[in-house]
């Protein structure tokens, strides 16, 4: 739970943000007394006018989605809270005429009996008015639910859109746009997952609403109440997301079966962001739905996927799915100029196959992304014609032994580059050493006594290496197999050393870094001096480790490094740096 804000006064933060949207759209007026946004295009006469709303903390809904072809006006109450009857009377009577005027409100108490009373003053003064309830939750289900019925979750958007679609074609009717929107509302589903509650800001934090570290909770709603299930431990997202489409399309639960997906003409998803996810961690999320849906024979016909109704910045999200028919496809698809709507994208049959799984080095025959190969370790051809220079099964023994020494010191090494970086440091490496370890051990039968071995090595840690490091290890190891490629005998610890001074400076040619920078060449450096110099690959790793140690206190000159503050560096030593002192050490056994 985020409890951390800029803006701790919760009122003078929902008023802003509202005055904001008045600078992104151009075609929005905001009444600033009743917290109302308003389409400042819209004619009455000529228009049906379609209005929602409900409390702040769900942005981009609802006034974000007011605009062309959406909605025409909002009403914002406080922060998870109704809007008045004041309020939604004040966008009536903002936009509505004698077309008439739609409300579309969520299921939750207040906004009905604030939008229906709203509704029945508008009729009063001879404005034609209709609302429309939208529960499309399915994780509390009928049992439970009761009278109140479903409530109201992210498939809200999905009506607003279809509703301000059909109301924007002048032709339209108030009955046919309520009718519009009354077809997406019963084929509508959805239900939600998230790893914490959210805190309001400038408000006591609620010790029950902590959840510990392992567990998440499904089922829960947008105002930060308890969800209906805690999950303890968390389980793994193809396991949740079963779940929950379970919930979702399982036509045998009789207490969740609300709409029956079997025989639909179209399936639209919508994965929505709670409000606290990264568009990365979304972007995975997004893909194991479709995939799931996919295997289940019900591949969605158009997918939304994107921020639409948040609960502050919760740490979730929820999944919707629609029945639809092609005319509502149509509104859908049609164009809208509301700021915080991401449109929807066409799902198609063939869209698996624009995935390309072949990587560079397949294509080119170097197949080792992370450390497979195709039954052979020679990319380069021919390897057996090319000099003996190693003996594989010494090979084999120092590599593994110095990538599982990398992989064990991970979790320190991202502690430290946690203080001094950006944390990545410690799975970069590791990332690379699983890879050169599968490649040792997937062909230890196979590895050749020639250059080849070193190349595809090189080429292993490039096609598995991201980063600046990544980038410093390649150029090296490429480097190391120029180098030995002009030896034609069995290259012994000298030869190394020789071969490595070599790689070394070829590695200076590209990169300012030198001992004294607090980068990883503080380690490398030292070792491969010591090895150049003919004392043995043991002294050689003891110095590479005194190199690594002795960035403790340094100055960083080149780097993230850089922009961190300098209190870190006196705390520990460079993580780039501690990786190659395992590293070295384990090729040299100790």
């Amino acid at each position: 739970m985020s409890t951390k804000h800029f803006v701790t006064n919760i009122d003078k933060l929902v008023v802003d943000a509202l005055e904001a949207l008045t600078l992104t759209n151009p075609d929005v007026v905001y009444y600033k007394a009743d917290k109302v946004i308003a389409k400042k295009s819209h004619d009455p006469q000529t228009h049906v006018a379609v209005i929602s709303g409900g409390g702040a903390g769900h942005e981009p809904a609802h006034a974000a989605f007011v605009g062309e072809g959406m909605l025409t006006a909002a009403a914002s109450g406080w922060i998870f809270a109704s809007p008045s009857v004041a309020q939604i009377e004040r966008a009536i009577l903002a936009v509505a005429g004698p077309k008439g005027v739609l409300l579309i409100i969520k299921n939750y108490t207040g906004d009905i009996f604030h939008f229906s009373l709203a509704a029945e003053k508008a009729r009063s003064r001879g404005i034609p008015a209709e609302v429309v309830v939208v529960g499309d939750d399915v994780a509390v289900g009928r049992t439970k639910s009761g009278k109140v019925g479903r409530r109201g979750l992210a498939g809200t958007v999905l009506v607003h859109k279809v509703a301000g679609a059909v109301a924007a074609r002048p032709e339209s009717t108030l009955g046919e746009v309520v009718a519009a929107a009354k077809e997406v509302t019963e084929n509508l589903v959805s239900v939600g997952v998230s790893l914490n509650h959210v805190h309001i800001p400038g408000r006591k934090i609620e010790a029950e609403n902590i959840m510990a570290e392992d567990e998440a909770e499904l089922g829960l709603g947008i105002h930060n109440e308890k969800g209906c299930i805690r999950l303890k431990p968390i389980p793994s997202l193809p396991d949740l997301v079963k779940t929950m489409l379970d919930q979702m399309i399982n036509k045998t639960d009789a207490d969740r079966a609300y709409v029956d997906f079997a025989t639909a003409d179209n399936v639209v998803l919508m994965v929505n962001n709670l409000g606290g996810l990264s568009p990365l961690e979304l972007g995975a999320i997004t893909n194991e739905v479709v995939g799931q849906l996919t295997s289940r024979g019900l591949r969605p016909t158009r997918l939304f996927s994107g921020t639409y109704m948040t609960s502050l910045d919760g740490p979730g999200f929820s999944i919707t799915l629609l029945r639809a028919s092609d005319t509502v496809l149509t509104y859908l698809d049609a164009p809208t100029k509301a700021v915080g709507f991401t449109p929807g994208s066409v799902v198609t049959a063939d869209s698996p196959s624009r995935v390309i799984v072949e990587s560079i080095a397949q294509k080119s025959g170097h197949a080792h992304t992370n450390g497979h190969t195709n039954g052979h370790t020679n990319g380069h051809t021919n390897g057996h014609s090319k000099p003996t220079i190693l003996d594989p099964a010494k090979f084999i023994s120092c590599v593994k032994l110095a990538c599982e020494k990398v992989i064990a010191a991970e979790p320190q090494i991202t502690q430290y580059d946690t203080v001094v970086g950006d944390g990545d440091c410690g799975y970069t490496i590791r990332r690379a050493a699983e890879a050169v370890l599968s490649f040792v051990t997937f062909s230890s039968e196979n590895i050749s006594p020639t250059v080849s071995t070193i190349q595809d090595l090189a080429e292993t840690v490039e096609n598995n290496m991201d980063g600046t490091s990544g980038a410093i290890f390649s150029i090296f190891l490429h480097a190391l197999a120029t180098s030995v490629s002009h030896f034609d005998t069995l290259l012994d610890e000298n030869d190394w050393g020789r071969a490595a001074a070599d790689a070394l400076n070829t590695l200076y040619a590209a990169t300012p870094a030198r001992p004294g920078d607090r980068t990883l060449v503080d380690a490398l450096a030292p070792f491969v001096d010591t090895l150049a110099s003919g004392k043995g690959i043991k002294k050689a790793a003891l110095a590479g480790r005194k190199g690594a140690e002795g960035t403790k206190g340094m100055n960083a000159s080149l780097g993230r490094a850089v922009y961190v503050d300098a209190k870190g560096y006196d705390r520990v030593p460079d993580p780039g740096a501690v990786g190659i002192a395992e590293l070295v050490e384990g090729l040299a056994g100790l």
